[in-house]
């Protein structure tokens, strides 16, 4: 165990609002709380008016900043402007009151830009999680040219620099080719996320029926839904009978449901939309495939939940794949309907396959825990806290 630490966590989404990397930082949250000499205080926003500070547990507390947020998980580019304007004050007062020993946050940016503005004030470490990474977004690619400069100076100031997958990590190295990135992956709760009981040994069984895919993300145009939604439509076509569960919210909500309309899958195209925490285990273990086709991903939280349900994957090449599918599933070279389809097809047409795969997502889950996640951060945070000659520290 370390001497007693105090971090400043800073985080511009936490759940509800955002994607994966709220997510990620509520279960490393989880994993701290059961430490006894780490305490933490989080900076992070929420929707609508001023709340008090939120008791996370014992030596953990959320300060949330409210902002005029429209969509819980997209953000608009005045909403990040409008949470750094207010973040910033919250920040300096967080830093004023407390004696913290580092700042950890998540994204370089917007929530890195705190940590460099302050100077030598605090040392930082910055997690690379996708869109704070050039290249990673497509339609923030005229704001990746605008910001080079500060990304730039934002991440040579960090005392460490993280990716959670290999893959963000070498996008993050084309960018900045001359700094040092260090990897710690996102986990999963295996004893959350697992196996129906009845099967826990033996792997799943084989898909009976019609093959039920799934597919969980933001409905955004990086997730590419629509690919999917045409693969269910070509496989109607060939009499292929499947059906596709798209569990999630986003700006292409409406677009992507008239697109199943237009091309007469509405019958088996699902759109759930967001559901909660509680119930995704159970959705999970409804399903026979998990399917990907994202442009980018840094590491997927919703595939490391379908490796620990025993699903089989079939996906995109994007980053995080390299760690998460093997045995286990299948890399498209190029995600066209017709090769996602025959993809699904080789598996699901195979029972024999399609048992060794699903034991084998299992397998690999298990490899994936958010206890070492937090073992490694809190090994990077002793680390930076302890060099005393300002060579950067890597993951």
């Amino acid at each position: 165990m370390v001497d007693s630490m105090r971090i400043l966590m800073v985080n511009y989404e936490f759940p509800p609002l955002g994607g994966g990397g709220g997510h990620a930082c509520r279960c490393l949250l989880a994993q701290y709380a059961r430490r006894g000499d780490l305490a933490v205080d989080v900076l992070t926003s929420s929707r609508g008016r001023q709340e008090a500070p939120e008791r996370f547990a014992e030596r953990i507390t959320i300060h949330k900043v409210p902002l005029h947020k429209k969509d819980l998980h997209y953000w608009r580019q005045s909403e990040v402007l409008e949470w750094l304007w207010k973040a910033r004050r919250e920040y300096r007062r967080l830093v004023d009151e407390h004696r913290y020993d580092l700042v950890h946050a998540f994204f370089a940016f917007p929530s890195g830009w705190l940590c460099y503005r302050r100077g030598g004030a605090l040392p930082y470490i910055l997690s690379l999680r996708g869109s704070d990474v050039p290249g990673y977004n497509v339609r923030l690619g005229l704001q990746y040219r605008l910001l080079a400069g500060l990304f730039r100076r934002i991440w040579r100031g960090a005392s460490a620099i993280v990716a959670n997958s290999e893959g963000l990590r070498e996008l993050a190295g084309r960018f900045l080719p001359d700094c040092r990135i260090g990897v710690i992956p996102n986990g999963i709760d295996t004893e959350f996320f697992r196996l129906d009981q009845r099967n826990e040994l033996a792997g799943r069984n084989g898909p009976a029926g019609r093959l039920r895919l799934l597919s969980v993300g933001r409905l955004i145009r990086r997730k590419r839904i629509d690919v999917l939604i045409e693969m269910v439509a070509l496989a109607r076509r060939q009499g292929i009978e499947l059906e596709l569960t798209l569990a999630g919210q986003g700006n292409l909500w409406d677009s992507l449901r008239e697109l199943a309309a237009r091309r007469q899958v509405a019958d088996r195209v699902h759109f759930p939309g967001r559901l909660p925490p509680e119930q995704m285990p159970e959705l999970y273990r409804r399903h026979d495939l998990f399917v990907m086709a994202s442009m980018h991903e840094g590491m997927s939280n919703a595939m490391l939940e379908a490796l620990a349900s025993g699903l089989p994957i079939v996906s995109s090449p994007c980053e995080g794949t390299d760690e998460l599918i093997g045995a286990n599933g299948v890399v498209v070279a190029d995600a066209t309907p017709e090769n996602l389809l025959a993809a699904v097809r080789s598996i699901g047409g195979d029972p024999d396959r399609y048992r060794r795969m699903a034991a084998a997502s299992r397998q690999r889950a298990e490899g994936f825990t958010w206890q070492a996640v937090a073992d490694r951060y809190i090994e990077l945070y002793e680390r930076c806290r302890t060099s005393r000659d300002q060579t950067p520290c890597v993951g």
